[in-house]
């Protein structure tokens, strides 16, 4: 679990705060996941919400809070735990009802979110290329700088390699002028390639893990509702994970949480048709 030490945290009046705190982003697809949780657990929090889009997770005082700048960030009575599913493991055990994880099987489910959250470039890829357009997210030269910079660049008085990656992800965004059609074509296949898992695993079974709702579907759901969003032909592929999807999303948590601002819903339209014109949408990637 990523619990900060205290010598990772810059911004030191969160070391002193009282109670559950949750900095946050409406469109942050590991926000959506953490706020479905903790919904579902009905857990009092507060929320504090950064503005991706303005960069506010860049500035001194975020950073300062969560050195990789990133949301969600949990604070519980002053202590700082950063990445979403560390965050959800931790909530579990402080909140054991409902069950979202099961005892008897923590070590797999433990296991199978480490996966999916190694597919979170990914889905930022596939986000960047085909959700919005590439000048929403590319960053200058002076705001890389200005990100290497901020915070204490350590995680638990280490030297944060995973700062190095979110540098060198944006850096390449950068050199290109956007995504490559490589690492899109990559993303989209790796997407494909766990979701043909999931179809297997849906076969005789309610839900990822058997016939329980767990945080493995919370997960898959936030990451199936942003390919659909994009035109992933999730039910034309995938006919039993598109079930257990619209399934899901008849939940109004569930629906709510992932529905985007009308603002973000006309970009997002218009980039899609955008791409179709061009033949660059995302279907043209599916191998």
């Amino acid at each position: 679990m990523v619990e900060l030490a205290a010598s990772d945290v810059l911004t030191k009046e969160v070391l002193q705060w009282q109670g559950l705190h949750l900095f946050h982003f409406t469109g942050s697809s590991c926000s959506q996941k953490l706020r479905i949780y903790a919904g579902l657990k009905n857990i009092d929090l507060t929320l504090h919400h950064i503005n991706l889009v303005k960069r506010e997770n860049q500035t001194d005082w975020y950073m300062g809070i969560n050195p990789r700048g990133l949301v969600p960030t949990l604070i519980d009575d002053g202590k700082v735990i950063i990445e979403s599913n560390d965050i959800i493991t931790y909530l579990e055990k402080k909140f054991p009802a409902p069950e979202l994880i099961p005892p008897d099987r923590a070590d797999e489910v433990g296991d199978l979110l480490h996966f999916e959250d190694q597919l979170h470039l990914d889905l930022r890829t596939i986000t960047a290329r085909f959700f919005v357009p590439t000048g929403m997210l590319q960053r200058s030269d002076e705001q890389l700088q200005q990100y290497e910079n901020a915070g204490s660049g350590q995680v638990n008085g280490k030297p944060d390699a995973h700062k190095a990656a979110e540098l060198a992800f944006w850096q390449e965004m950068k050199n290109h002028n956007g995504i490559p059609d490589l690492r899109a074509q990559d993303a989209v296949s790796a997407f494909r390639d766990a979701l043909n898992a999931h179809e297997e695993n849906l076969r005789g079974q309610r839900y990822l893990l058997g016939d329980t709702l767990s945080v493995l579907d919370i997960a898959w759901y936030i990451y199936a509702n942003r390919l659909v969003s994009v035109g992933y032909p999730l039910t034309g592929l995938h006919p039993r994970v598109g079930a257990w999807f619209n399934g899901l999303r008849q939940q109004k948590l569930f629906r709510d949480e992932v529905k985007p601002p009308l603002p973000v819903k006309v970009i997002s339209a218009v980039t899609r048709l955008a791409h179709r014109a061009r033949r660059s949408h995302i279907e043209t990637f599916i191998s």
